[in-house]
């Protein structure tokens, strides 16, 4: 018949495929970073044991794998969640990345979070204010040099006040201790450590996500509805 048209509809099979694309990449960007977090939570507890920053009691060495076992997967999956909302929390509010997203930029990043962690395990200050104050300094530089991101500054906040509150309540039920402790139960630096963690493993998040396809062309789209 002449004058009709055929009208093809798609439906909703590639926004399914789509989000199911994207499902799958979050879920392996989100393993890749507890990876990453159980790396870091090995390397800077021995660090911190070797210098007996940290003590950990003798029931708790003994029990299962002789090792603080579960101070690691903790650590994963904290490192997981942190990395997953760093760019979900810079599309929000509308606030990019101020720097070019490159691994050189990350592993630098990781550089400084590590000597951050060196010094306050194994620099002899004269006392522990003028280590807080140094370490306060060095996680600031850091956030300028790597984030400059309110965003970034305002969840590294969040986090080093949860993490402080959540060792405070793990040393009090005598899970482990700090030796010498100068603010309440814990060393007064240990806030600057996780605010320079969350720093850096948004920062690896951020990157990790610049590589999933899924996820740009879903912000892509949004862009172009907009």
């Amino acid at each position: 018949m002449t004058g009709m048209v055929l009208t093809v509809t798609t439906g909703p099979a590639p926004y399914i495929h789509r989000r199911i694309k994207l499902l799958v990449h979050l879920v392996l960007r989100g393993l890749l970073l507890f990876a990453i977090g159980c790396l870091f939570a090995l390397m800077l507890n021995l660090l911190q044991v070797q210098r007996k920053v940290t003590l950990f009691p003798p029931e708790v060495l003994d029990s299962i794998t002789s090792s603080a076992w579960w101070v690691a997967p903790c650590c994963g999956a904290a490192a997981a969640m942190v990395g997953l909302m760093y760019p979900c929390l810079d599309d929000k509010l509308g606030e990019p990345h101020r720097f070019q997203r490159e691994w050189s930029s990350v592993m630098r990043c990781v550089a400084v979070f590590v000597g951050i962690n060196h010094a306050s395990a194994k620099i002899d200050f004269a006392n522990n204010v003028q280590l807080s104050l140094t370490l306060a300094a060095l996680s600031l530089g850091l956030w300028w040099l790597f984030d400059r991101s309110r965003s970034g500054f305002g969840l590294a906040l969040g986090i080093a006040i949860l993490a402080t509150f959540v060792i405070q309540f793990l040393v009090y039920n005598g899970v482990y201790k700090y030796t010498e402790p100068d603010f309440l139960y814990i060393r007064s630096w240990l806030p600057c450590i996780f605010f320079s963690g969350g720093i850096t493993i948004g920062n690896i998040g951020r990157q990790l996500a610049t590589y999933d396809s899924a996820y740009m062309a879903l912000r892509k789209g949004k862009e172009h509805t907009d």
